[in-house]
């Protein structure tokens, strides 16, 4: 089969590449119909997550159709229409048990080497293998695209968890940082839950111009401060949330927030340390979380959100190709010259 595969830092190439078979009777083979490229995708590419070897298969977004289920696979069968989380959960232990299925003791994350666990291979490709199937894949709905699907299993999740786990309510002002699709759609969701004023902060324009056609005010990083002092009274946000990764743009979380704020943090995360504001904190009372998202877990109530019309997540996907694009796309990705990019499998 096809299949986009990491060979060296910063670069994939389109291979030919074994069609994946059943290992574990709670496995599914799912022919991929659509996959995504993530932000994540561009980390991992570059080389920065450990045990990425040359020749392994990347992505973690699709959606697809099952062609082949295990012998202990029960919820969805052969011929299903399926979108999937980005990681494989068992759907039984005791995390999975309390709906925390990212820290499932048999977690995998796809196309991401052995940074999350066990090596899984990924989904840009034609098919995917899929570890308990049962758990990690839901059927997909009637009236629910597949771009929207995709959507779901990661960058919407990822934006959906930051609102939830901030605890953003009608009128809070929310600062977002990182007009990526994970920021975008974080901002979307802020919206749908009734937040007040919401700032992302971008130094890209063209994120900028979206951010603001899609409800948000918008702001370079140089031009925040100044901005959310403005239409927060000069108090500062009540909640941010951070998109991107890294010391800076949590330092700058910190910056905007307000006393009694509430900070998380989705972004990827490499660096091992990061020099904590301690007193600032403490005399502030700020609250800091980070988040992972959970489509396992969010996967109903954000299919209800979206056939309700409170979000369509699809408003960020800038690009679309097939899979002899997607070196090109990991390009264009990389210097920002798209939001989001979806590529059709099999056409």
């Amino acid at each position: 089969m096809r299949a986009v595969i990491y060979t060296r830092p910063g670069e994939v190439a389109l291979a030919e590449v074994p069609i994946p078979s059943l290992i574990e009777s709670t496995d599914a083979i799912v022919k991929v119909s659509l996959a995504g490229i993530c932000g994540t995708d561009l980390h991992v590419v570059g080389g920065e997550f450990p045990g990425i070897e040359p020749g392994m298969v990347v992505g973690h977004e699709f959606v697809g159709e099952i062609v082949e289920v295990g012998r202990e696979v029960r919820g969805v069968r052969r011929g299903d229409k399926v979108m999937s989380s980005d990681f494989a959960a068992c759907g039984h232990c005791g995390w999975c048990d309390r709906g925390s299925h990212w820290h499932c003791i048999e977690r995998a994350f796809f196309g991401t080497g052995t940074s999350f666990g066990p090596a899984l291979a990924g989904a840009q490709a034609e098919f995917v293998r899929v570890p308990h199937a049962d758990t990690t894949l839901g059927r997909l709905p009637q009236g629910c695209s597949e771009e929207a699907a995709l959507l779901m299993g990661d960058n919407l999740a990822t934006g959906w968890i930051a609102v939830e786990r901030a605890r953003v309510e009608p009128g809070d002002d929310v600062v977002v940082i990182g007009g990526g699709a994970v920021g975008q759609l974080a901002a979307l969701s802020a919206q749908a839950v009734g937040a007040g004023v919401v700032v992302v902060v971008e130094p890209n324009a063209t994120r900028r111009a979206f951010a603001l056609a899609h409800g948000s005010l918008d702001a370079h990083p140089d031009d925040a401060a100044s901005l959310v002092s403005r239409v927060t009274g000069g108090s500062g946000a009540s909640v941010v949330l951070e998109a991107v990764g890294g010391n800076g743009p949590m330092d700058l979380a910190m910056k905007l927030a307000s006393p009694v704020g509430r900070i998380v943090s989705v972004g990827t995360h490499l660096a091992e340390r990061w020099a904590f504001p301690l007193a600032r904190a403490f005399r502030d009372e700020l609250t800091v979380g980070f988040a992972i998202g959970d489509a396992i877990r969010l996967r109903q109530r954000l299919l209800r959100l979206v056939a309700g019309g409170a979000l369509d997540p699809t408003v960020v996907i800038d690009a679309r190709g097939k899979l002899s694009d997607v070196p090109d796309l990991y390009k264009q990705l990389r210097t920002q010259q798209h939001l989001k990019a979806v590529v059709s499998l099999h056409r």
